[in-house]
């Protein structure tokens, strides 16, 4: 069984089974401090974090990556330059590329494109795979038709898409995102943390059900996913 918590704008805990059979906890895109965020950065000191995943170094991104992996001894995971600029902080990194699985043992990690901009490296989603559970995290991107070979490829249980516009997908495009993937479930991100990003979460659910089979489940900040 795999847990999905959203804490805001793309900030999510994923816990799943390993491929190794034991329970990971799992950060991706940590801005803890996000205008919607339920927690804080001291609700992890005590906690095991295995691994801190960032799409692409932008600050709301980026967020308290590197005091987290620093607090909780967790490994961060992210484009080889930003892995570079966290090992350089004294942060447990592993760094990559997009293109296949990195040699990680106990999750895949799989760092995909994303049609976006960052300072450090590329910016990039991840698909990441486990026993009972495979995601895909699109972090900051607008749509291309390779997202189908995501799909294709990866066949993620859960799909995290953008969908305030402005600096990625706005809705019309996240809904054919969505029909190019074909996860099992959606859930909308990146929305309402700011005014150039306001969307409506239940017009995207309206529009992906009534165009594909497809769920959507929109989680408030602090909801959670159980999957399956």
């Amino acid at each position: 069984m795999g847990v999905i918590k959203y804490l805001g704008h793309s900030f999510f805990e994923i816990t799943l089974t390993g491929l190794d059979g034991a329970v990971k906890n799992i950060l991706i895109d940590p801005w803890v401090e996000n205008p919607l965020s339920p927690v804080k950065v001291g609700d992890y000191r005590d906690r095991r974090i295995d691994y801190v995943i960032v799409t692409h170094d932008h600050g709301d991104h980026m967020g308290n990556a590197i005091e987290l992996a620093k607090a909780t001894g967790a490994t961060l995971i992210g484009i080889y330059e930003t892995a570079l600029y966290a090992e350089e902080r004294g942060v447990k990194a592993v760094g990559g590329n997009i293109g296949g699985a990195l040699k990680i043992s106990d999750v895949e990690v799989v760092l995909t494109p994303a049609t976006h901009s960052s300072t450090r490296g590329s910016p990039t989603g991840v698909i990441v795979h486990g026993r009972d559970l495979t995601v895909y995290h699109a972090g900051d991107t607008g749509l291309f038709s390779e997202m189908a070979l995501i799909g294709e490829l990866y066949r993620p249980d859960v799909a995290m898409l953008p969908i305030g516009g402005h600096f990625t997908m706005g809705i019309r495009e996240a809904v054919k995102a969505v029909e190019l993937i074909k996860p099992k479930i959606a859930i909308p991100m990146h929305y309402n943390t700011f005014p150039l990003i306001q969307a409506d979460p239940e017009e995207f659910k309206r529009l992906v059900e009534a165009k594909t089979g497809v769920k959507v489940v929109v989680l408030k900040p602090g909801g959670t996913l159980t999957y399956p």
